[in-house]
């Protein structure tokens, strides 16, 4: 009887470490991003907001001069990962990934790997803020 209590104490704890290796390991392997997105638009005019991937549609956000909207994820085990946003404000239509992992989550891209991915969206262009308080990294409009 003890013997067999003892062979199932192992066996739970054999599975609960697998378990724990697992949860691990998948959390190295899909990076956690926090993205952000600030309307910074100098007109001080409303900014609306729909961003989408392949798989989810986050809604359609409506940003005040100032206000911000996040959301998270993980990135794929291809590390293939974009989600797409569009930009409406007055008179004004764009879009731009807002991820991308081969340029937000790449350590050999010009601006480096982000876990908070702080955007600031400017008439003129996005621009992702830097966490050291430099220079923000801005980017063309894609239409």
């Amino acid at each position: 009887m003890a013997s067999s209590r003892n062979q199932n104490f192992i066996f739970m704890l054999i599975s609960v470490l697998i378990i724990l290796a697992t949860m691990s390991f998948t959390s190295a392997l899909f990076s956690a991003k926090h993205v952000v997105i600030v309307n910074k638009l100098v007109t001080r005019a409303t900014l609306i907001v729909h961003c989408m991937n392949k798989s989810e549609d986050k809604g359609v956000i409506s940003l005040g001069p100032g206000d911000s909207f996040d959301f998270r994820f993980r990135v794929n085990l291809r590390k293939t990962t974009v989600y797409t946003c569009s930009f409406a404000w007055p008179g004004n239509t764009a879009t731009f990934d807002i991820f991308r992992a081969d340029r937000d989550d790449n350590p050999q891209s010009k601006v480096g790997v982000c876990s908070e991915c702080i955007w600031s969206i400017y008439e003129p262009a996005p621009c992702r803020d830097r966490r050291d308080g430099g220079q923000p990294n801005c980017f063309p409009w894609a239409s």
